[in-house]
């Protein structure tokens, strides 16, 4: 619709500044009714000059009931007018909070508080695990009885070595004990047979180079000695002969190489006859051994480590075990429980001799024994080695009355089941020692005295 002029001033209760007026934007409302008149102004025009000041007062609006049908004011929308006529633009309405920014929301929050946890938990548990503690018993006394287990192998260690050999056919390991501030080690025989080099090793782990100072098979022992080395520590020596069946023992040794090793055990019996070796065939190199015999584990490399009493004592030197048959499928390599040790009596007799000249004696009678005699006891031959005389003229036997073809079945009371036995029982005494024979002659027993003599060693 065009503008036209408007002869009346303008509306006193609203101005605007100079310029032309706009038409009414559609959609905004329309400025409040004149309430100076009945004339309402539809398009009203600036007038020129100053803006007017609003004098005029308010009066009350017409009754729509008494004067007739209302009149629509169609004001112009004035933008610099006031209040409430003046329409702010706020935005958009705000709108509530949508499902995706909850769920969102949520799905940060527990990543942050899961990962918070955690880190929490870790350090926890990690805090906790450096604090855990169990219940455990408070630290006592660490000595041992002197007769306990430990107490003996606390006494005996430091005087126990390993032995490794190495020789011509091979190398091997055996044990030892110290005899005395010199340096001499006792062992076995087979120890350092055929030994081209003896490396002594002590309990502290120091190991020097030892010499051979001399053996004999016939008892199946060896005595070796290290130089220069300080601080040795010899063990007592026991007596054999109080030994009794049932005494607790104890053995340290090295089997399989496994140094300082200690087992315990009794006594399970005493003069027990022990044939070992013989790997050469004439017989020169067997043991012959009236042995202690020990439930104690004894397994190779034990050879020559000492069997000790409560006391600590050397009672015996460990030389030999009994192994299954070896016809049996089931056959066992180590220990079953038989050892068997050479009594400390004789060790010490033939340990002095080595010492001393480097060779051992052996107790005899001066009789050439039939070791294919099958009934009980020890029968003499009737012909001696490159047909000589089974009974030595002069010697002790033929001085007792011994004569060919007797069969000897007790010394000193003990029965003699073969000609084993007999060299067992002798070689339990040393020379010069009084020994009573019950002799079998055609049928007739009769006890004979003899003395025994002497004989180099192997």
């Amino acid at each position: 619709m065009a503008d036209r002029q408007q002869t009346d001033p303008a509306p006193q209760w609203w101005s605007r500044p100079e310029g032309t007026a706009e038409g009414r934007r559609e959609g905004v409302p329309a400025p409040r009714p004149e309430t100076g008149g009945e004339e309402h102004v539809q398009d009203a025009a600036p007038t020129a000059g100053k803006a007017s000041t609003p004098a005029a007062t308010t009066q009350d609006l017409p009754d729509p009931a008494l004067e007739g049908p209302a009149v629509v004011p169609t004001v112009r929308y004035d933008p610099w007018g006031a209040e409430p006529l003046q329409v702010v633009d706020r935005g958009r309405t705000p709108r509530g909070i949508r499902l995706w920014q909850v769920v969102a929301l949520s799905l940060g929050t527990a990543l942050l508080a899961g990962g918070i946890g955690g880190y929490l938990g870790v350090l926890a548990e990690r805090q906790s695990n450096t604090r855990l503690e169990l219940p455990q018993a408070a630290a006592a006394d660490r000595g041992r009885a002197p007769d306990s287990v430990a107490g003996i192998a606390a006494t005996a260690l430091p005087g126990v070595v390993t032995l490794h050999v190495r020789g011509s056919k091979g190398s091997g390991t055996g044990t030892g004990f110290v005899l005395d501030q010199q340096g001499h080690i006792l062992t076995n025989s087979h120890v350092v047979a055929d030994s081209q080099e003896i490396t002594v090793t002590f309990s502290t782990g120091e190991s020097v180079t030892a010499t051979l100072v001399g053996r004999d098979s016939g008892y199946d022992l060896a005595v070796v000695k290290v130089e220069g080395v300080r601080g040795l520590q010899p063990l007592s020596l026991g007596n054999s002969e109080n030994v009794k069946v049932g005494d607790p023992v104890v053995a340290i040794g090295a089997p399989f190489d496994l140094s300082n090793t200690v087992t315990a055990g009794i006594i399970s019996a005493t003069g027990r006859p022990v044939t070992a070796g013989g790997d050469k065939g004439d017989g020169s190199d067997i043991s012959y051994v009236d042995a202690l015999q020990t439930d104690a584990p004894i397994n190779p490399g034990n050879s020559g480590g000492p069997l000790l009493d409560a006391k600590a004592h050397v009672v015996g030197i460990n030389s030999a075990i009994r192994g299954a048959d070896k016809d049996d499928a089931t056959r066992q390599g180590g220990s079953i429980g038989l050892g068997f040790a050479i009594p400390v009596n004789q060790g010490k007799r033939v340990a002095e001799e080595l010492i001393r000249t480097g060779r051992a004696t052996h107790p005899v009678i001066g009789v050439t024994l039939d070791m294919d005699y099958a009934g009980d006891g020890a029968r003499v031959g009737d012909k001696g080695e490159d047909g000589k005389p089974s009974v030595v003229a002069g010697g002790p036997g033929a001085l007792a009355g011994i004569r060919a073809g007797d069969v000897i079945t007790k010394v000193d009371g003990q029965r003699v089941r073969g000609g084993d036995e007999l060299i067992i029982k002798i070689r339990a005494h040393r020379p010069g020692d009084p020994l009573t024979l019950t002799v079998l002659r055609q049928g007739r027993e009769s006890t004979l005295k003899v003395v025994l003599g002497s004989a180099n060693g192997s």
